[in-house]
């Protein structure tokens, strides 16, 4: 059915301020030291052409990920294109830093000691935060919690966790903020030390806290980084219902953090849009038909919603961030490079707003499928272009709307970055067949967001012009178009509306 939208800037009331840093994204440990990730997808794949087979065998992870070099974070591309998105917070963790090793000393060979996976070298450490000093960004880092760290009956030590916060505070990029430790309520798969349990996580979570208060106060203390523990894909789809398949061992968050002694300043946890193909056996994964469903839409609000009970009971009155989030978990979809994702990311972050201030740090910045930009060329892909359109737009006042979002009118209203007065509205047309009509109230400036060929081209056009970077990596022109009357938001788009 058809929808009608009549925008009247009269009846906005003001709910909150945004964090200026709310679009953040992932440089995973993997990606600083070289490792394994998720292989990438066929060019068939990417287009739909060829079906992704079924995994069923979850203990060869050689079946779903692949050896990557490190990337280059001196690239000048990466840094520009990283500069362009704003001020951000960049966030080194994931499953590889629970088992890395800090050699800053160069006495390992390059060959992890017993216990770890993997080594990160002090170049490679001090190349990244000339990344982060050069794109104005603040740094979030977990620890290394392994086999070769400790037992799981011996207290957690900080020598190796010293060695990275000295270095990097001594180097001029300090830490700002850190979680313990990624995703630890998936023990069996996080690395962490043998018969390691929720209790011994709940002692040693406490004992960083303190630590951190006393060596590096100045630090924010994150956590319990989470991922999973409520009723993260349960909105009711066929094939996409349900949690994780039977042997994933998870524990609860409360269970995770015990009877929490040492406060938090910043609640997270990790929201994925469902299981891509690679991990489809899993259960929880979407089908590409349903990606402009309500029920697919709405997960982030639904996760978001969930743990703001859990906020308010361990860091009441506190920011929530979600220190990993994209598409889909496992590397994303096979659409995650293409504009048929770029609709649920601008809904993440309108709707993340309209719930509560925080951060949400898309996985990954260049690395995956779904990272904003591709891996190895930094290329960047439709979902780059929509952050930046939104750090460009919106600003950090988020209004209520009188009317709630539905099937081809997902509507979200802040106020203009450029600080002038009035407002930034984004709707979001998620009919697969139906003309959205958009009322203005007055002149307007209009962006139009789409796929050039379809929902899963690779290309995204503004206002019908191709999303490319020029010679020299010259940044396309985003700019909009003067409008009048009614604006026609065609099936599967996305349009900014500056009033």
């Amino acid at each position: 059915m058809a929808k009608f939208v009549k925008l009247m800037p009269s009846e906005l009331k003001p709910l909150r301020e945004v964090d200026e840093r709310l679009v953040s994204y992932n440089i995973e440990m993997t990606e600083v030291t070289g490792g394994t990730f998720w292989k990438a997808y066929t060019e068939a794949q990417v287009d739909g052409t060829e079906e992704f087979p079924v995994i069923q065998d979850w203990s060869n992870m050689g079946n779903l990920q692949q050896w990557y070099n490190p990337i280059d974070t001196t690239n000048p591309r990466l840094i520009k294109l990283a500069r362009e998105l704003g001020v951000a917070w960049i966030r080194v963790s994931g499953t590889w830093a629970n088992k890395t090793y800090y050699d800053f000393e160069g006495k390992c060979g390059g060959k992890a000691p017993e216990g770890f996976q993997n080594v990160l070298t002090k170049e490679q450490w001090l190349n990244l935060l000339d990344f982060v000093r050069a794109v104005d960004g603040k740094l979030l880092v977990s620890i290394a919690n392994c086999p070769g760290i400790h037992a799981a009956d011996e207290p957690m030590p900080f020598e190796q966790a010293d060695l990275l916060f000295r270095t990097s505070k001594e180097y001029g990029v300090p830490i700002s903020a850190a979680e313990f430790t990624n995703e630890p309520n998936l023990i069996a798969l996080s690395g962490l030390p043998k018969g390691y349990t929720a209790r011994d996580h709940a002692r040693d979570h406490d004992l960083f806290g303190v630590w951190l208060r006393e060596n590096y106060p100045e630090c924010l203390f994150v956590g319990p980084c989470t991922v999973g523990d409520i009723d993260m894909f349960g909105m009711g789809n066929d094939g996409a219902g349900g949690g994780m398949a039977a042997g994933f061992q998870m524990v609860t968050t409360e269970e995770l953090l015990g009877e929490y002694k040492s406060p938090m300043d910043v609640f997270s946890y990790h929201y994925y849009n469902g299981v891509s193909e690679r991990g489809a056996a899993m259960g929880g994964h979407w089908p590409y038909a349903a990606i402009l469903d309500e029920r697919y839409l709405g997960i982030a609000g639904h996760c978001a919603r969930q743990y703001v009970a859990k906020r308010d009971r361990y860091v009441p009155g506190g920011q929530m961030w979600v220190t990993e989030s994209g598409d889909a978990g496992c590397g994303g979809n096979t659409w995650a490079s293409t504009y048929a994702d770029v609709p649920r990311t601008l809904n993440e972050l309108g709707e993340f707003s309209t719930i509560t201030s925080g951060v949400i740090f898309h996985n990954t910045l260049a690395s995956s499928d779904y990272g904003y930009l591709k891996h190895g060329t930094f290329e960047p892909r439709p979902n780059y272009f929509a952050v930046l359109l939104w750090n460009r737009l919106m600003g950090k006042v988020c209004y209520a709307l009188p009317e709630q979002n539905s099937e081809g009118a997902h509507v979200y209203c802040h106020s203009r970055k450029d600080g002038k007065d009035g407002f930034v509205y984004l709707v979001i047309n998620n009919s697969w067949t139906e003309t959205t009509t958009v009322e203005l109230d007055g002149e307007a400036e209009l962006y139009a967001l789409c796929g050039k060929n379809g929902m899963r081209s690779r290309i995204m056009t503004l206002n019908g012009n191709d999303l490319v970077l020029g010679e020299g990596d010259a940044m396309p022109a985003l700019t909009g178009v003067k409008v009048t009357g009614k604006v026609e938001v065609a099936p599967g788009s996305c349009v900014f509306i500056v009033v």
